[in-house]
């Protein structure tokens, strides 16, 4: 009796031990580069003094307040993060639209990854593009690799992304106020849903954001917002992993353990290797297509301009 006490100790012991690890790796461990870049490349380029001298003393200025404000005295990471934000006003000082996207999964992605998505992004920017406006595509890479980025995500996602989204936001409200025509849509799929919510409700009041969705975890209620298009159906079935039908993942992932699922069962997956009938989106699909022109015709259309 005595040792199996003994053992049951050492567990809740080692539990402790696990849990506060989780703790500090998730809160003090602040990941740079990598996990929080938005554009792919961005985390490569840097500004040339001719570059630097275009851009006015006032967003300068505004883009180390902004740094200060999201890191507080790591110079480091102010350095960095101001470096950012000044590439990115940089490339999207001429635009009309900007598409920032979350991908799902642990958030590492890029968006050639994420081939469902990439066609919708495609789709996205050709609509634009045929109404007028000027777009580009960012990629928002909140998670890098390693460990413990894997339990700073797992823990920040539990949390709806409490400083990730506060980030985020952070760069959206820094393009939005220093190009005031300009209008930022903060995509996500599947967990990437979680942090484009949270920045959504951050920036709720501000009328240049906008928020495209696909197959919210069902673990998590979105915020209703009128600039947010919202979809857990990609027009021809639900989707299970949003409604959280378990049973119907289960046995779609036993089936394609056993080369038994096909393209008629609508297979998606969670990350990577749990399928989830439904939670798959792709601008071929009738359903998302005419949801997504139909939003941006009546949000960006020639009487929105």
């Amino acid at each position: 009796m005595v040792k199996k006490v003994g053992r049951w100790w050492l567990l809740v012991a080692l539990m402790a031990v696990l849990l506060f690890a989780a703790g500090w790796l998730a809160f003090f461990y602040t990941e740079v580069g990598m996990a929080k870049e938005i554009g792919a490349g961005v985390q490569e380029y840097h500004l040339t003094e001719c570059e630097l001298s275009a851009i006015p003393q006032s967003v300068i200025d505004d883009a180390a307040e902004v740094a200060k404000q999201v890191f507080g005295d790591s110079q480091d990471m102010l350095r960095d993060f101001k470096d950012q934000l000044l590439v990115t006003y940089m490339e999207t000082r001429d635009r009309d639209v900007v598409v920032v996207f979350n991908s799902g999964g642990w958030g590492g992605s890029m968006i050639d990854k994420t081939p469902g998505w990439s066609s919708i992004l495609d789709g996205i920017k050709s609509t634009l593009d045929d109404m007028g406006c000027r777009s580009t595509l960012l990629n928002y890479r909140r998670t890098s690799s390693g460990l413990r980025a894997c339990i700073n995500e797992f823990i920040e996602g539990w949390g709806r992304y409490p400083s990730k989204a506060k980030d985020l936001a952070a760069r959206v409200e820094f393009l939005t106020e220093h190009n005031p025509n300009l209008r930022v849509i903060v995509a996500g799929e599947s967990n990437g849903t979680v942090i484009a919510d949270s920045t959504m409700l951050i920036l709720r009041d501000n009328p240049q954001v906008y928020s495209i969705q696909t197959g919210t975890p069902f673990w998590h209620k979105p915020t209703p917002l009128d600039r947010t298009l919202l979809m857990n159906s990609n027009g021809k079935t639900i989707d299970t992993f949003s409604y959280g039908n378990v049973p119907a993942m289960v046995w779609a992932t036993v089936k394609n353990w056993f080369g038994l699922l096909s393209k008629e069962d609508n297979p998606g997956t969670v990350l990577s290797w749990l399928r989830a009938p439904g939670h798959h989106y792709s601008w071929q699909y009738p359903g998302v297509c005419s949801a997504v022109v139909n939003f941006l015709e009546n949000n960006f259309g020639a009487k929105n301009k």
